[in-house]
């Protein structure tokens, strides 16, 4: 079977970032993004997920995490869209709860080609380490609008910390289940799942 990865380099007057996604990985990273509590959770992100995850991004971090989260998010969701190929064989779907203390996260996914972000979560503070919590729900939505998946995030807890901790794992499992090899037909009635 062809490994199935991507390698994206995309620059703007924001943002400079280099990806590279390997969705049948051992969950190695190597992820520098300026943001720390970001790195802490891609890490975590790839780590559950199995994915190998390299990350080396520099941005306009002066004016706030938002573009180089943002873009973060945009190259990423891009780059789980190119490595999935046409989608043969994928499982499609899948469906996870994943604890941390007493924090808890549930995603759903499809692999459906079209992106729809559903996220229920809210946090009690403004910051968690050096990354805004008002960009969580903001940097899922510029991913899945890359890898025009559709995602149902949901999560609750007393330590934002946990909860935000708790989503990335529970994506990153979901995403593996999803992207999982069953077969070889496209999973769909349409007969086509990369953006058909």
């Amino acid at each position: 079977m062809t490994m199935r990865r991507a390698t994206i380099h995309r620059t703007t007057r924001e943002t400079d970032i280099d990806l590279t996604f390997v969705i049948d990985g051992t969950g190695k990273s190597d992820i520098n993004t300026g943001v720390t509590f970001l790195d802490h959770v891609l890490d975590s992100f790839a780590r559950h997920g199995r994915f190998d995850l390299t990350i080396h991004a520099t941005g306009d971090l002066e004016l706030g995490d938002h573009h180089l989260v943002e873009d973060i998010g945009i190259v990423l969701g891009q780059a789980i869209f190119q490595s999935l190929g046409d989608h043969a064989g994928v499982a499609r779907f899948s469906d996870v709860r994943v604890p941390m203390d007493e924090a808890i996260a549930s995603v759903a996914i499809d692999l459906s080609g079209r992106s729809y972000l559903v996220f229920d979560s809210d946090f009690s503070s403004r910051v968690v380490g050096d990354l805004t919590t008002q960009m969580v729900a903001h940097f899922f939505h510029s991913l899945i609008a890359g890898a025009r998946i559709t995602a149902h995030i949901a999560a609750d807890g007393l330590n934002d910390h946990h909860t935000i901790e708790a989503i990335f794992k529970a994506f990153g499992i979901a995403l593996r289940k999803a992207a999982a090899i069953e077969g070889s037909d496209i999973p769909s009635t349409k007969g086509v799942l990369a953006g058909g």
